[in-house]
């Protein structure tokens, strides 16, 4: 059974990190509506979704009857000039108190958005794995399992470096499906390459078409997501089904996150972001019922 697995996430919403990502919607809505579709819990969103204090940004998720299973957590990585002990110890003190398991990492770029991004050179590069081991420790010091997350606009985006992460270090992964395969990754060979490494996963599902013009330079990122990159849970060019049989298959215990990166450019006047998010619901729940799920 996966269900009592299953998390939301903000950016569902369109509650996003990105200066001028889109119109952000409330705590409040958007956590009664997790809550009203029956899911366990949510990751945190960006700073100044939730209250800053750790504390209070706990108990406002137990006053919806949501745990929170991590944060996901944008750090540069690459700069020997840049420290990311600081940011993950910030946001560790949330994770902790809240009683959250997981760090999400991005290996940010250091700039605004995900429309532009740098290749790294070697010595990028080792200062990046070096600060993977660091990272890696801190958390586990904390009690709190670290996952490094492949994503759109960021310096680990496409399968060379997700290769070169995998190879260089033994940091966990978050498998997230929709930006793996944006990048040029394919999220069911991944599984079946490292099923070991996968410490947490965010389940998107993806229009291909539009995933190719971005890697094609033809499209922003942004714009991509605007047009509708990201596609409820069975309607896009992901085999989100045969992925989660797989990962339950090797034996994964950790939480699937729903995410559909969305953009709104206001208030809803109608569902909104809901309608989408609970078509998702009920995807997984079929296959929770289906063969193939323990």
């Amino acid at each position: 059974m996966i269900m009592d697995r299953v998390a939301g996430a903000p950016i569902s919403w369109g509650v996003c990190e990105v200066p001028g990502w889109g119109h952000q919607l409330e705590p409040r809505r958007v956590l009664a509506e997790m809550a009203g579709l029956g899911l366990a819990a949510t990751e945190f969103g960006p700073d100044g979704f939730l209250p800053a204090d750790p504390g209070e940004k706990a108990e406002l998720l137990r006053s919806y009857g949501l745990r929170a299973v991590g944060g996901f957590v944008p750090a540069v990585l690459h700069d020997p000039g840049r420290d990311p002990l600081p940011t993950a110890d910030a946001a560790l003190d949330g994770l902790t108190a809240a009683g959250a398991g997981t760090l999400v990492l991005a290996a940010a770029t250091g700039l605004d958005g995900y429309d532009e991004r740098p290749v790294l050179d070697d010595a990028g590069w080792s200062v990046l794995l070096a600060n993977l081991g660091r990272l890696t420790e801190r958390c586990a010091e904390r009690g709190v399992s670290l996952a490094l997350h492949p994503h759109m606009g960021t310096v680990i985006e496409d399968r060379e470096e997700v290769t070169r992460v995998l190879e260089g270090s033994e940091v966990p992964l978050c498998l997230d499906t929709g930006h793996l395969l944006a990048g040029g990754t394919d999220p069911v060979d991944l599984v079946r390459q490292a099923p070991g490494r996968i410490a947490h996963t965010h389940l998107k599902d993806v229009d291909a078409g539009l995933a190719a013009r971005v890697r094609g330079g033809e499209l922003p990122y942004h714009e991509a997501v605007r047009a509708g990159l990201y596609r409820p849970l069975g309607r896009g060019d992901v085999d989100v089904a045969g992925i989660v049989r797989l990962l339950e298959d090797a034996g994964y215990d950790g939480w699937y996150v729903m995410e559909q990166d969305t953009v709104l450019t206001a208030e809803p006047a109608d569902e909104g972001p809901l309608a989408d998010v609970r078509a998702g619901v009920e995807f997984l729940r079929a296959l929770d019922t289906g063969p193939g799920t323990r």
